[in-house]
């Protein structure tokens, strides 16, 4: 695993995105986005897995979050921002790229993907789709009300277990991986989640309403694997379907999990890595 960073543009200033890099540096890249408040090291199974097939897995922390700067206003965490900073990213690597991207990283691939020139190539949809029940946005609501100081890992990490139970069945060195890469040292000596908490205040003051995003969902233009938790709340089972009624859209129903599939099952991963070769 290599580390890296670079810098990138908003109209507020320069700042920095950092990402973990898995393979060869020649290999077919894959950029891997996580979730609202996780990082980029979610992925380290899933990276570690598609290197050594030889792909090059890139996985960034997005703005706010693991070793990527905070941004200045919680009004820019939003997806244009993300977007913005990621396609920093995309124009380093100037040529075809695949995409796995769970619940907001997925919404940024969607984005993405559908403008004219998009260099995505393949993408994979961790659990979400074209529409999104308010009711989900809601309840995430409700845990990024918690406070996200503990007084230890142990803490950190119990609270890791309640909120993301719905990732599925994780062994206990998976939620201390989760743990372990989530936390940054807190000013009482205790430790902190490892995210900006004005993303929380942003997402807080969105009305939970049911959020369309089919027309965005009809600019993609990129061959798609759609993931959808089995006891997911975000990705109904009726949207997968109509998504996969779409040529090239294909959707697979993880079992035992919710929003969303942690992708550290060897089965999970075998799906993803057989989709991204093109089986």
């Amino acid at each position: 695993m290599r580390r890296n960073r670079l810098r990138y543009l908003l109209p507020q200033g320069f700042f920095t995105l950092a990402w973990t890099e898995w393979g060869p540096e020649g290999g077919q890249p894959v950029v891997c986005l996580h979730g609202l408040t996780r990082t980029g090291r979610d992925f380290d199974a899933l990276a570690g897995a598609l290197a050594a097939g030889g792909r090059r897995v890139l996985c960034p922390d997005l703005p706010g979050r693991g070793a990527s700067d905070w941004l200045p206003d919680p009004a820019l965490y939003v997806p244009p921002s993300y977007v913005a900073a990621l396609s920093h990213l995309l124009a380093r690597l100037d040529g075809p790229v695949d995409w796995v991207g769970t619940s907001l990283g997925g919404i940024c691939g969607m984005l993405i993907s559908a403008l004219p020139g998009s260099p995505i190539r393949r993408m994979v949809l961790n659990d979400i789709g074209s529409f999104v029940p308010g009711a989900s946005l809601a309840r995430i609501g409700d845990y990024l009300a918690h406070p996200m100081d503990f007084a230890d890992m142990a803490g950190l990490e119990a609270h890791l277990r309640r909120a993301h139970a719905p990732f599925g069945a994780l062994s206990d060195a998976e939620w201390r991986h989760l743990a372990e890469t989530s936390a940054r040292p807190a000013a009482d000596g205790g430790v902190a989640l490892h995210y900006d908490p004005g993303i929380a205040r942003a997402f807080q003051e969105l009305e939970p309403v049911d959020m369309d995003l089919s027309a965005l969902w009809a600019e993609v233009r990129a061959e798609v694997l759609v993931l959808h938790g089995a006891e997911s709340d975000l990705l109904l089972p009726a949207t997968a379907r109509a998504m996969a009624r779409r040529p090239g859209v294909r959707a697979v129903e993880i079992p035992g999990c919710g929003h969303a599939p942690a992708l550290m099952h060897p089965d999970q991963i075998g799906v993803v890595a057989e989709f991204l070769a093109g089986r």
